[in-house]
C-alpha cells in the first residue's frame, strides 16, 4: 500500500470539505440598497475532487489531477424543493463550458455541486460550446433553461478560428436532472445572446426577451434589449423583434445591453435586472442596472434609474475578463432577494436585498439623464431638499 497516496488524498479531501463549508460574511454597504458577501459562493475550487482526479491508486499512484477547471460563473438560479439552486457555467481548462447544478440550504454559503454535470442533448447541428443559462419557472409547469449555443461560423475566412455564430438554445426539465432539448430559437436577427423566457404567458403566447446583434461580439445595428412572441415553444419562432430598452449614447449601456434573469413579479410591476456595457481605454466595462415594467403591459418601461445598480469592486475587477459584473440568476424567497452575479468571468457571488428596497431604489432614484448639466441639476435638487429639511 502506498501510504503517501492515501495521505495526500486525505489532505485533499480535508482541504476541500473545509473550503466548501466556509461560512460567508455579510459586508456593510453604506448605500443601503443591497449587501454583498465577503466570499464567492462558487469558484473553480468548488468543483468536486472526483471531477478532477482519478481516485484509483492503481491507475493514478501519484494522485495527479487529470482534468483541469478554469472558472465557475454566469449561473442561472431557481428555488427548488426548498434549496437555492444555481445552474452554473463551468469552464474546463480546455476552454469548453458546460452546465452544472449546485445547491445550498441558505443561499449564501455551503453550495455543493450535484454528483455529475448536466448533459445537454445535441441537436442535428451539434454545439461546440454552451454557456450562460437563464432558468425560468414558467406557468406551463416546466423549468426552462435558455442558453447561448455557439458554433463555428461556416463563412469564416480560411485561417480564422475565432469567428462564431451564437444562438439561443432551449431545454426544459421538471426535476433539474433530466433535460429535454428543444429546437433552438429562431429570430430575425443574425445572432442572439442573452435570451430570457418570461415566466408567464402574454396574450396566450410565450414571450422571450432577446438581444439582436449583427455579429458574434458586436451588436452592430442591434438596438438594445428586445422582445418577441411565439405560439409554440417546442418549435419556437419569433417573426418580429421589438426594442424594450434601447442602447443610448454616453450611458452605461451605450455599447451593448442584455437582460439578466427572468423578471420578478411585484405589486408595482415586473422588476428587471440587466447588464450594460461601455467601452473604455482599458477595455469593456460591464455593470448591472435595474428597471421596472408595467403589470398591465410588460413591454412598457415605467421606471429606470440612471446609471448602474452594481459595478465591480475590489477583487471583483480581476479575472479572465477584467472589470466585469454579469448576472443571469436571482431568487425571491418571501420578500428577500438573492442576487447571484459573476465577476470578471471567473467566480460567482451573492448579494442580498428585499423586494421593498429594490422597488424603492427603482421608483425613487433619478431617471437617466443625458447631459452633465442635468446631472448637476439632479444633485442640486437633492441638496436643496436636504437643506430645506434641516431648516424645518
Amino acid at each position: 500500500m502506498n501510504q503517501s497516496f492515501h495521505e495526500k488524498l486525505e489532505r485533499l479531501q480535508h482541504s476541500y470539505e473545509s473550503f466548501i463549508r466556509q461560512k460567508n460574511v455579510e459586508m456593510n454597504e453604506d448605500h443601503g440598497i443591497y449587501s454583498r458577501y465577503k466570499h464567492p459562493v462558487l469558484t473553480a475550487a468548488h468543483v468536486p475532487l472526483s471531477w478532477k482526479f482519478d481516485l484509483n491508486e492503481n491507475s493514478n499512484p501519484n494522485l495527479l489531477q487529470r482534468i483541469g477547471f478554469n472558472a465557475v460563473f454566469n449561473a442561472g438560479a431557481v428555488y427548488f424543493n426548498g434549496k437555492y439552486v444555481l445552474v452554473a457555467r463551468v469552464e474546463a481548462a480546455n476552454r469548453k463550458s458546460f452546465f452544472a447544478a449546485a445547491e445550498s440550504e441558505n443561499g449564501i454559503d455551503g453550495f455543493e455541486f450535484h454528483s455529475e454535470p448536466i448533459n445537454i442533448p445535441l441537436t442535428d447541428d451539434p454545439d461546440v460550446n454552451l454557456y450562460d443559462m437563464r432558468v425560468t419557472a414558467h406557468e406551463d409547469g416546466y423549468l426552462y433553461g435558455v442558453f447561448c449555443t455557439e458554433r463555428k461560423d461556416p463563412e469564416a475566412p480560411e485561417g480564422d478560428h475565432s469567428s462564431a455564430i451564437a444562438q439561443a438554445g432551449i431545454v426544459r426539465t421538471k426535476d433539474l436532472k433530466n433535460w429535454e432539448r428543444l429546437p433552438d430559437l429562431i429570430t430575425p436577427s443574425a445572432q442572439q445572446r442573452n435570451v430570457v423566457l418570461h415566466p408567464e404567458f402574454v396574450n396566450s403566447q410565450y414571450m422571450f426577451y432577446t438581444r439582436p446583434q449583427d455579429g458574434f461580439i458586436n451588436a452592430g445595428k442591434g438596438g438594445g434589449i428586445g422582445y418577441g412572441f411565439c405560439d409554440n415553444i417546442e418549435k419556437a419562432v419569433i417573426k418580429e423583434e421589438f426594442i424594450l430598452d434601447p442602447r443610448q449614447y454616453h450611458t452605461v449601456s451605450e455599447l451593448k445591453n442584455g437582460l439578466g434573469p427572468a423578471p420578478i413579479k411585484t405589486e408595482e410591476g415586473w422588476l428587471h435586472l440587466a447588464h450594460g456595457v461601455r467601452n473604455t481605454a482599458a477595455g469593456l466595462r460591464y455593470v448591472l442596472y435595474l428597471f421596472l415594467t408595467s403589470l398591465e403591459d410588460v413591454t412598457r418601461v415605467t421606471h429606470k434609474p440612471g446609471g448602474y445598480f452594481m459595478a465591480p469592486e475590489g477583487i471583483e475587477r480581476i479575472g479572465d475578463v477584467s472589470n466585469v459584473l454579469f448576472a443571469n440568476g436571482w431568487i425571491v424567497n418571501g420578500d428577500d432577494v438573492y442576487i447571484y452575479y459573476a465577476s470578471s468571468d471567473t467566480r460567482m457571488h451573492v448579494a442580498t436585498s428585499t423586494v421593498e428596497q429594490l422597488l424603492d431604489y427603482v421608483k425613487n432614484s433619478p431617471a437617466e439623464v443625458y447631459t452633465s448639466q442635468q446631472t448637476v441639476k439632479d444633485i442640486q435638487t437633492l441638496i436643496r431638499k436636504n437643506n430645506q429639511q434641516v431648516k424645518v
